[in-house]
């Protein structure tokens, strides 16, 4: 069984450490739990890491996040992996910090990586584990929070909540989607 493993963010030195890259420290992490590595290829990073006799395709798209569908149908297609053996893990201002939230299919909730993926795939069928980063923003600095640094108290709790991801995905892969829902405690 194959699986593709998006996480979603921005590509650029600057970006690194920002809210809105969460998605690509979860597979980061996860790549380094499964002991992957990452090689450069067309539309992204990309790793293949094993998980109990499951493989994990595992991508960084480079077509920057409102372009991210792009990537996600390409490799798709490439690995001829069905949509419902996918997961794109991204950014959530409208859960509490370190929340987690799988879900199989649902709106893009204002997304810009959501909303290309369901123009891309035509489709707002496709899991997705959504990672809350809170909403500690003024009014009108929301772009500035999402795209902010983490503050030293997130940055001590985020080894924690991508040690979470990672075992949602694991029950995703081996147990299914049922049963990983109920690792995220919803």
């Amino acid at each position: 069984m194959k699986y593709l493993i998006t996480g979603l963010g921005n590509i650029g030195y600057e970006y690194d450490g920002t809210r809105h890259n969460i998605g690509f420290e979860a597979v980061d992490y996860l790549c380094k739990t499964l002991q992957g590595e990452w090689q450069g290829n067309h539309h992204g990073d990309l790793a293949e890491v094993k998980f109990k006799g499951r493989t994990l395709i595992l991508l960084k798209p480079n077509t920057y996040m409102n372009l991210s569908g792009k990537a996600i149908r390409y490799w798709l297609q490439k690995e001829k992996i069905n949509i419902e053996n996918s997961l794109t893990i991204l950014d959530d201002l409208n859960l509490d910090f370190g929340k987690l939230r799988l879900r199989a299919k649902g709106s893009d909730g204002g997304h810009n990586g959501l909303k290309s993926i369901q123009e891309v795939l035509a489709t707002d069928a496709y899991p997705r584990l959504r990672i809350g980063i809170g909403s500690e923003f003024s009014k009108g600095k929301q772009v500035n929070y999402v795209l902010g640094k983490w503050t030293e108290d997130e940055k001590a709790e985020l080894p924690h909540i991508l040690e979470q991801c990672t075992t949602v995905i694991q029950a995703l892969v081996t147990l299914g989607f049922a049963r990983a829902m109920s690792a995220t405690g919803k």
